[in-house]
């Protein structure tokens, strides 16, 4: 002990030392549930750069009707995955394939509160992921009755797999060492499988291809949306990516790095891609790319090397671009193209964070476990989504009546049109116009 203490002082010091570590914990507590919070609301705001990205990349006379479902979605399907999603995800977890309790937002402490925030953003993108690919051909209670049920049930019980609980127990690929810091397939891959299934569902939009299976494109609407929401979404990755780590640590700024630059990468690999097949440099497919590296290294954003992660990022935009040739072929109509960004792009990035993991690197037994993780969250989502969607639409069918489809579901669904000073006089016709006015 320094001798310039007294007895009494050292006395009083020990005294005084819990109370000292108990406001420092308290300040760190704090701390950390700011950091949360703010993560949380750039989570939330990714639902602005869906909005646009999607609503964008459809015909105009579907504006109204892909942000009505992108806003409905994350609302709806907040209040389901609060009072029963998060039980399933993060409750005791005895077996280590589902919660068991914590229902009905029944936390143990105030911490629990930001956690419960934090998820359900989480959610939310997985859920909304859908909408993208079955725009302008989907009925909008059908779409929203699915994807509630999507949010409470499909995504929570295999995110309890692979990060629950946190309370008691573990899921059973967590068991096996497997990696998926933020999401690549928790969240990305299976809200990517979840689309394919309901692709195939409701099948094409009329005239996307011919009798043969030769595609004809169909344009986006507004460009400059799709660049905006995907700048909004690279924004909103900060807080996907950061926030993950549930604390105000050093290690973001390494997280946000590799995040960024693999969004970069992605972009030059899509640039890439089109020049390999000599297609034209749509704004759409450089925008994705960004996307697809996003989506890569969100699963090992944590544990690889900048240099690796670029690496992840410029494989993902080639599997974009080259994996959205592969789903026309298929005659897979994805409107936006999630399936190859979340669930192509999302199962790479999830192997590469075995592949590149900083301290095991290029381990066989890692990249095994990874492979189990992704084939398991695929048979999971889209057999899961194949019974949802059918089930759904025995009740309410999930396609729109060709009519309604062909005057856009802006008006069928909603009774509004998204640009109506340049619509009236061009792309709606007399009978259009009477049902808006009624």
């Amino acid at each position: 002990m320094n001798k310039r203490f007294s007895a009494p002082a050292a006395a009083a010091l020990l005294v005084c030392a819990p109370v000292v570590y108990a406001e420092q914990a308290a300040s760190s507590s704090s701390v950390n549930t700011v950091w949360i919070a703010i993560a949380a609301a750039l989570v939330f705001f990714m639902q602005a750069g869906f909005a646009l990205l999607e609503s964008g990349m459809s015909r105009a006379k579907n504006t109204v009707n892909v942000i009505m479902k992108n806003y409905a979605d994350v609302c709806l399907g907040s209040l389901v995955f609060c009072l029963v999603g998060f039980g399933l995800m993060f409750g005791a977890n005895p077996t280590g394939f589902f919660g068991t309790d914590h229902f009905f937002l029944n936390p143990e402490e105030e911490w629990d509160w930001s956690v419960v925030l934090f998820q359900a953003m989480f959610a939310a993108t997985a859920t909304t992921i859908a909408s993208g690919t079955m725009a302008e051909r989907t009925r909008f209670n059908s779409y929203l009755l699915s994807a509630c049920i999507v949010m409470g049930f499909l995504y929570p019980v295999f995110g309890s797999w692979v990060w629950g609980s946190a309370f008691e127990g573990s899921g059973w690929l967590a068991e096996l060492g497997f990696i998926d810091f933020a999401g690549s397939t928790v969240v990305h891959s299976l809200g990517a499988w979840v689309a394919l299934a309901g692709a195939l569902v409701v099948g094409p939009r009329i005239g996307r291809f011919d009798r043969d299976g030769k595609p004809h494109r169909i344009p986006s609407h507004n460009s400059s949306y799709v660049a905006l929401g995907g700048f909004i979404l690279w924004l909103g990755w900060f807080g996907f990516n950061g926030g993950s780590t549930l604390a105000a640590e050093v290690s973001i700024g390494l997280i946000n790095l590799n995040t960024h630059l693999a969004a970069c990468a992605g972009a030059a690999g899509a640039l890439l891609a089109c020049s390999l097949r000599r297609s034209p440099i749509l704004v759409g497919h450089v925008v994705n790319g960004s996307l697809g590296g996003l989506v890569g290294i969100t699963a090992g954003c944590a544990t690889m090397d900048p240099l690796w992660a670029m690496v992840t990022g410029l494989v993902a935009g080639l599997i974009v671009v080259f994996g959205s040739g592969v789903l026309l072929r298929w005659r897979v109509d994805d409107v936006v193209g999630a399936i190859p960004v979340h669930g192509f792009a999302g199962a790479w990035g999830t192997i590469a964070a075995g592949l590149f993991y900083r301290e095991q690197m290029f381990s066989i037994d890692l990249v095994v476990v990874q492979l189990i993780g992704v084939l398991s969250c695929f048979l999971w989502a889209f057999v899961g989504a194949l019974v949802i969607y059918g089930l759904v639409n025995l009740f309410l069918p999930l396609r729109a009546e060709a009519q309604h489809e062909q005057r856009g579901l802006d008006i069928t669904e909603h009774a509004e049109i998204g640009y109506p000073e340049f619509s009236k006089n061009t792309a709606y016709n007399e009978k259009t116009l009477e049902v808006l006015e009624r």
